[in-house]
């Protein structure tokens, strides 16, 4: 194997390590940006929907700039102004000013959003070029991230130490990390095939069928990983009377979990292929899921957790891969499947929480079967390219 494609393989999976660090980084921070803006939970929803709608704005556009910049530049000026725009948010949260923070942070979406896609369209020209399954591995990359940053930040929360100190060094150190890997990105990436050479637009692939079932795929991925990312914590402390550690022990079973079968994923992946594996994954994210929902005991209900994590954890990193099986439409047909998984995680948490006001976190998860069928269902769509795929119409 070609040393240089090793080295690729490393500094992807840095970025997507640097993207998880910087996402969390922020993410664990919230309840001191509230308490520092003095905002109402109506008003942190506005705060948070702001910031979302910036990556829902990105994501669509993004294959256009990733095929006319190139996976490297894009990634190192997202990542750049991640932590700048993060940085004026930091400042405005010292400030108490509301109107420094909320200006920036729809260029904090969409510098995340962008980033997302251009380093999942170099991951699957990196897996390509590997001639072996390492998307799975580059998302448990990102989650080992939001891990480390999640630990780091409940430090630097215990310690007192302000998102204004805070926020600028964490996103710096990712910064510094990600323009530190580009140099070994694969040159050629994005690869631009004829069919892009033609002028045919990135847009089109929002036309192509099996574009839109593979993000269907992942939306119901997403929308299952994301409901226990956002809700699990809360239904084990609820739905159990127990105590906040034991709901954040619940929510970490489930982080491991993901992240270690991500890591197995890639294996076991090139042994049975990703249709098989998706359709064992759903089966077991199902099992997981009644046994967390229908539990007596909490020990039983962690182990249900335990398992619904391992089984959701490829859906996302599959459909990646599916969505740039053919190098000349990548760009665009990741840019699609992003857009249609992040969807996922802007929509889910609010509907579940509406459903959870009437019969209570714990059973609103049951909810999440749905998504899981959806995927169990549409896993052939995923089954690899067998020769560069023609425009769609």
């Amino acid at each position: 194997m070609d040393a240089s494609v090793r080295r690729a393989s490393s500094a992807v999976f840095a970025v997507f390590f640097a993207c998880g660090w910087g996402f969390a980084s922020w993410a664990a921070r919230l309840p001191a940006v509230r308490d520092g803006l003095g905002l109402r939970p109506d008003q942190m929803g506005v705060l948070l929907l702001v910031a979302s709608a910036g990556s829902l704005v990105a994501l669509p556009m993004s294959g256009l700039v990733v095929q006319r910049w190139g996976a490297r530049r894009t990634v190192g000026v997202a990542a750049v102004g991640y932590a700048v725009v993060l940085t004026l948010v930091a400042t405005g949260v010292q400030l108490g000013a509301l109107w420094v923070a909320l200006v920036p942070l729809p260029l904090f979406g969409v510098f995340l959003g962008v980033w997302d896609a251009a380093m999942n369209v170099e991951g699957t020209v990196v897996e390509q070029r590997l001639g072996r399954t390492v998307m799975p591995r580059y998302h448990a990359g990102f989650s080992l991230g939001t891990v480390t940053a999640a630990g780091v930040a409940a430090v630097m929360a215990w310690l007192d130490v302000p998102v204004v100190v805070h926020l600028p060094v964490a996103l710096g150190l990712a910064a510094a990390t990600v323009l530190g890997a580009l140099r070994w990105f694969v040159p050629e990436a994005p690869a631009v095939g004829p069919g892009a050479s033609q002028g045919r637009s990135v847009f089109a692939a929002w036309t192509e069928r099996r574009t839109l079932l593979v993000g269907i795929v992942v939306l119901g991925a997403a929308l299952a990983e994301g409901a226990g990312n956002d809700w699990l914590s809360l239904a084990v402390v609820d739905g159990f009377a127990t105590s906040d550690a034991l709901g954040a022990a619940g929510f970490a079973l489930f982080v491991v979990a993901m992240t270690g079968a991500r890591f197995v994923g890639t294996g076991v992946v090139d042994r049975w292929g990703r249709v098989a594996v998706l359709r064992v994954s759903a089966v077991v994210a199902l099992a997981g899921l009644a046994v967390f929902v229908a539990a007596g005991p909490l020990w039983l209900a962690l182990v249900g957790a335990t398992v619904w994590g391992a089984g959701v954890a490829l859906g996302f990193p599959a459909g990646m891969s599916a969505a740039g099986d053919d190098p000349a439409h990548a760009p665009a047909r990741v840019a699609v499947v992003s857009t249609m998984g992040y969807m996922a995680f802007l929509v889910g948490p609010p509907l579940l929480g509406l459903l959870a006001q009437h019969v209570g976190y714990r059973h609103a998860l049951a909810a999440v079967a749905l998504p899981v069928v959806v995927g169990l269902v549409g896993s052939p769509v995923v089954a690899p390219l067998r020769r560069p795929a023609r425009a769609e119409g």
